[in-house]
């Protein structure tokens, strides 16, 4: 192949593309149908998230308001972040905190990823989205997500946005995946948070280590946070899955 010729690349394939070929090699066998969703999800969102770099991924809560606070902090960060840093935003594609993200990156002119996650209720993905790609398993998604990105930022949020952190936490803390920086943005959410971690978990049972509690950071400040995501190295996923 001549090196100045483009790299072919398939469409990228909707959950239902992804199904209806799973079906069609594995018949009416639903568990193989299952881990062939599973294995074309992997493939896909990895081959496509690689693209992405480098890049900061953001957390939070889909319940966000356009008018709160938390949402202007965000789609203002990630504006700087695009405009300033020249990093690609990664959100979860939804509403919220993802679209505050998503919206802030397209604004600059910036790349604006959604992961998109098939729901039982309608969740569409926000307008501000430059590049979807759909998943319908949740662990596929969360997998992808972290797998190339340079920094994750967790912003207010619910029993979603703690799963994904403790799960990132965890990772890092049994070195499954490399040391990135993992922000805690907005101090007056996750301070309490912190106090809990530390008071039972830390000292009441002993339950981990107090370095444990050096995997996270908890700011407000957006220079900080800033200067953080600009000293942040490259990755290309190969210690993301260890």
């Amino acid at each position: 192949m001549n090196k100045n010729e483009p790299i072919f690349r398939p469409k990228h394939l909707t959950i239902n593309d992804i199904k209806e070929g799973c079906v069609t090699l594995t018949g009416d066998n639903e568990e193989e149908t299952k881990i062939c969703m599973m294995q074309e999800e992997f493939r896909q969102g990895i081959d496509v998230v690689s693209e992405f770099t480098p890049s900061v991924t953001f957390y939070g809560s889909a319940r966000t308001k356009e008018d709160d606070e938390v949402y202007k902090k965000v789609r203002n960060l990630a504006y700087r972040i695009s405009k300033e840093l020249g990093y690609i935003v990664l959100t979860g594609g939804g509403p919220g905190v993802m679209e505050a993200a998503n919206r802030g990156a397209s604004e600059a002119g910036g790349r604006s990823v959604g992961l998109t996650i098939k729901l039982p209720y309608e969740q569409k993905t926000n307008p501000y989205v430059t590049d979807e790609i759909p998943f319908y398993f949740f662990f596929t998604r969360k997998v992808t997500m972290s797998y190339t990105t340079e920094v994750c930022i967790f912003c207010p949020g619910g029993f979603g946005t703690f799963d994904e952190l403790f799960e990132i936490l965890t990772l890092q803390q049994t070195g499954k995946i490399g040391k990135i920086p993992v922000i805690l943005y907005g101090k007056d959410f996750w301070e309490p948070i912190d106090k809990v971690i530390k008071e039972i978990l830390l000292e009441k049972f002993s339950t981990i280590d107090a370095s444990d509690r050096e995997i996270y950071h908890i700011l407000d400040d957006e220079e900080e946070i800033m200067k953080i995501i600009s000293q942040s190295r490259l990755r290309d996923g190969e210690d993301a899955l260890k």
